[in-house]
């Protein structure tokens, strides 16, 4: 433990280490790749799906099995690294994380992608928590660790922005595996710095790792994820109903558990703070609400507005600038003011803000969309970087994995609900529109799917009819984005007012740790 003490953030005098700053820029190298992995995806969808031809149903494997394993993982892994060490698990993860993306890279068939990504989404699951309770032990000043999960929280936010830009440029320049093979040297940085600088932190009375609350929570979580996403998708059948029934008896029946062993996996106690409680919840809403619109302006941009991966991905940076420069200040700004005023007033940003794209249009000019891009992500910087504090603050820091892995299961579980139940109302209003009078049965039917479908099928039309079909589906599927919408800003709003009153009386700390 030579290697502990001489990182520490602080020795026994409390004489502060610079090589706390130095292991925060580790970290943040973990949580920029993961971010950027999580929408590089997206884009390298149309080439992956060419070259390997998977069926539909394997496609939405590809694209949903990373993040269904990471959030039925997290709470397990982030209770791993208190139990075994939160630098051994995040470099053992960095490690499979790079092995696996080469395997991604040159994956030959759907099958084969499918294992690969699922395992990619294990070791997925193990890097952002544990970056989180390395910061809460690394930090000992309250100062200073908002200002790290400041940092920390704006690069995710900026590693989401510039995925797309990003895998546009390589995917216009290379082959579609290119967007894995860019893990590589980050991960290569990551484990041998990480090495020497990550001081060695964990829960010295953690007790033994539960492996029946861990397959309860994986086999809990994924069910529900996977429940709602198909019923959005596919609407209600009996396999949807048993999953839902599956995931609701796992998870409780995993609460119920935790509550009887002496180490629990999660301690269900932590809930009982109401500012922990809060801050999770606000997470969640936060999320449930931003995905829709994330999700779909991206479309909306490239297959209404006709702009490029690369345009598009430089469109949607200013919610990254917005996040960089308020987390920076944000824990600053919840000393002064208050932690509810912080949290309420930038939940109410991305509402309004939300509230604003409902009065998009096809040739909206893009002053409407950037400003209201450039509010949410004042708004997000402002109320993540807050909530992961509070987080942070409200548990022990031997505790500190469990509680981070407990606020990115919230982040999960939103962006699951929220483009689960955000999508099917854009799916309803964009299948209300009608095709032309002439087009083929089977070519109307391709183009009620998506819109991305309506423009590949008018591509056999002529000219007049393609246009006018294409126009149709595009104000259809408009319709549905405002909806959307709609319906984020009022999530947004709700959240803001719960935030306001569960986060009453909530400080962060002035005071050293010792």
């Amino acid at each position: 433990m030579t290697g502990t003490k001489q990182y520490a953030p602080q020795d026994g005098t409390g004489v502060k280490s610079p090589g706390r700053w130095l292991a925060l820029s580790v970290l943040v190298l973990a949580v920029l790749l993961v971010a950027v992995d999580a929408t590089v995806l997206g884009l390298a969808t149309p080439s992956l799906s060419e070259d390997l031809e998977p069926s539909g149903s394997q496609l939405l494997w590809i694209g949903d099995i990373y993040s269904f394993v990471i959030a039925g993982l997290l709470v397990s892994m982030g209770s791993l690294g208190d139990r075994i060490g939160r630098k051994k698990l995040l470099l053992t993860g960095a490690t499979a994380f790079g092995a696996l993306s080469v395997v991604c890279a040159y994956a030959t068939s759907p099958e084969m992608m499918i294992v690969a990504r699922a395992l990619l989404g294990v070791a997925g699951a193990t890097l952002m928590p544990s970056t989180l309770a390395l910061i809460r032990n690394i930090f000992h000043d309250p100062k200073e660790r908002s200002l790290a999960i400041g940092i920390w929280g704006a690069t995710a936010s900026a590693g989401a922005a510039v995925g797309p830009v990003v895998g546009g440029f390589l995917l216009e320049h290379y082959y579609w595996g290119s967007v894995f093979l860019i893990n590589l040297p980050v991960m290569a940085v990551l484990v041998v710095v990480g090495s020497k600088l990550l001081p060695e932190s964990k829960n010295p009375v953690s007790g033994p790792w539960d492996l029946p609350s861990v397959g309860l929570s994986l086999v809990g979580v994924i069910a529900v994820v996977y429940a709602v996403k198909e019923l959005a998708t596919h609407g209600p059948s009996w396999e949807i109903a048993a999953a839902a029934v599956l995931g609701a008896a796992c998870l409780h029946a995993f609460v119920r558990r935790q509550f009887r062993l002496s180490a629990p996996l999660l301690d269900m106690r932590l809930f009982q703070h109401r500012g922990f409680s809060g801050a999770v919840l606000a997470d969640l809403l936060t999320v449930f609400g931003l995905s829709g619109l994330v999700f779909f302006l991206s479309q909306f941009l490239q297959l209404v507005q006709g702009r490029s991966p690369f345009e598009a991905g430089l469109a949607e940076l200013p919610a990254a600038v917005g996040a960089v420069v308020t987390g920076l200040v944000a824990g600053r700004w919840a000393r002064r003011f208050s932690v509810r005023s912080v949290v309420a007033g930038g939940l109410a940003a991305i509402g309004l803000a939300l509230a604003a794209i409902t009065l998009v249009h096809r040739e909206t000019g893009y002053p409407l969309l950037g400003a209201a891009l450039l509010v949410v992500g004042l708004g997000a910087g402002f109320s993540f970087t807050v909530t992961a504090d509070v987080i942070l603050s409200s548990v022990p820091k031997e505790r500190a994995g469990s509680a981070s892995a407990v606020s990115e299961t919230a982040y999960e579980l939103g962006a699951a609900l929220g483009i689960a139940l955000l999508g099917s109302v854009v799916t309803g209003a964009y299948q209300a529109f009608t095709a032309p009078a002439g087009v083929p049965a089977a070519v109307a039917d391709a183009a009620h799917e998506s819109l991305g479908g309506a423009v590949d099928a008018a591509r056999v039309l002529d000219p007049a009819t393609a246009q006018t079909m294409v126009t149709a589906a595009q104000d259809a599927f408009v319709d549905g984005l405002r909806l959307a919408a709609g319906v984020g800003a009022a999530v947004l709003l709700a959240a803001a007012a719960a935030a306001w009153f569960l986060l009453r009386g909530q400080r962060l700390q002035d005071g050293v740790e010792h």
